[in-house]
This record gives structure tokens, sequence and C-alpha cells, in this order.
């Protein structure tokens, strides 16, 4: 390992804006067993599978109908 390196000449990365950023989420327990089973099935990790879901409402702009009984 060098003692110290050059970075005058680095770029930056182009992809960093669409890293993704850890947050807290609370979900019910049901909830997550539900994607937890569905991500088991198609050989995904299932916080990838919330991701995947919650991106296509986002992009589809759907838009949450609430009816409280």
């Amino acid at each position: 390992m060098r003692k110290s390196y050059d970075f005058s000449e680095s770029v930056k990365n182009p992809y960093a804006k669409k890293l993704k950023k850890q947050i807290t989420i609370r979900l019910d327990e049901d909830t997550i067993g539900y994607f937890k089973e569905l991500a088991e099935a198609k050989g995904i990790p299932y916080q990838s599978l919330i991701n995947l879901y919650l991106r296509d409402c986002a992009q589809s702009q759907r838009d949450l109908k609430i009816q409280w009984n």
C-alpha cells in the first residue's frame, strides 16, 4: 500500500445519485412475512422485493384508496 495517493485526476461516480439510502420503516409482521415468502419463491432478498414493489408503485403513480370501517 502506498503512503499517499493522487486523486487530482479522479472522476466522480456517475451512479452515486442512484445509490440506495438506508431508512427505518415500521411494517406489520404479517406484511414482512408475506414479502419474505414471496421473495423466497422468487429467489431474491425480501428487501429488494419490497423496493421493486414500491418503485413500481411510484413509477405507475398509484394512488392509495383508504376506507375506514
